[in-house]
């Protein structure tokens, strides 16, 4: 697996935190190896498109790998995820990984981006993933998706209350929400009650003590709103 750099061009060795991710989220040997497949297409597309902050590749399978494969204790029985703004593959690429030789299971993996929509593709081929890619914007296929969907998420792509609108059409037909948070969840989630009737949970992050990453069983816009 190809080392990442630091911004001075000193190679980084990711194998011992690669270790301690996947003992503390114990997976198969199989999504191990997608997983590996999916962060070496990654390294390799980050050289000439910015998929993360060059800050975290460092800590790339905790900052980023093991923050997305949480949520799959979460929801451990979904099966058909959607995740808005996929971007670099977190968190739904990995959750394609590892839901992979789970039958029924599939992520649709929704970014506009036409460039980072071609890595997401190369990467879930190069991986094996149980995903589709779609090239476009989320309100636009919440809008259009016809099938059933069990789980939503999304990470770094906008504010609470513009993601429950995103996230709306799809838990109205029984879908739930996972959105990964960070320490301005109280404020974002105050703003999104002035508009969404909610049943939602914080749960405190693994990977980032002041991550949080709300849960939405349902919600339903306020007539006021």
């Amino acid at each position: 697996m190809a080392a990442p750099q630091t911004p001075h061009g000193l190679a980084l060795d990711l194998s011992g935190e690669r270790g301690s991710v996947l003992e503390m989220n114990p997976v198969s040997r199989e999504t191990a190896g997608r997983l590996d497949r999916f962060v070496d297409t990654l390294l390799r597309w980050q050289r000439i498109t910015n998929l993360v902050a060059p800050s975290t590749l460092a800590t790339l399978w905790t900052r980023h790998i093991a923050d997305s494969l949480q949520l799959l204790s979460i929801a451990p029985s979904a099966r058909v995820w959607v995740d808005f703004g996929s971007g670099g593959g977190f968190p739904g690429l990995v959750l394609a990984c590892a839901l992979a030789d789970t039958p029924g299971a599939l992520v649709h993996l929704v970014e506009s981006n036409a460039r980072k929509a071609a890595f997401l593709r190369q990467a879930v081929r190069a991986a094996g993933a149980a995903a589709i890619v779609h090239t476009r914007r989320a309100e636009v296929f919440g809008r259009t998706f016809k099938g059933q969907a069990d789980m939503v998420t999304a990470r770094a792509l906008a504010g609470l209350p513009e993601l429950v609108a995103l996230a709306a059409p799809l838990l109205e037909r029984g879908a739930q929400a996972l959105f990964l948070k960070g320490q301005d969840v109280d404020a974002e989630l105050t703003e999104a009650a002035k508009y969404w009737n909610m049943d939602v949970t914080l749960i405190p992050s693994k990977t980032d003590s002041q991550g949080r990453i709300v849960h939405i069983r349902a919600a339903e816009r306020r007539d006021s709103a």
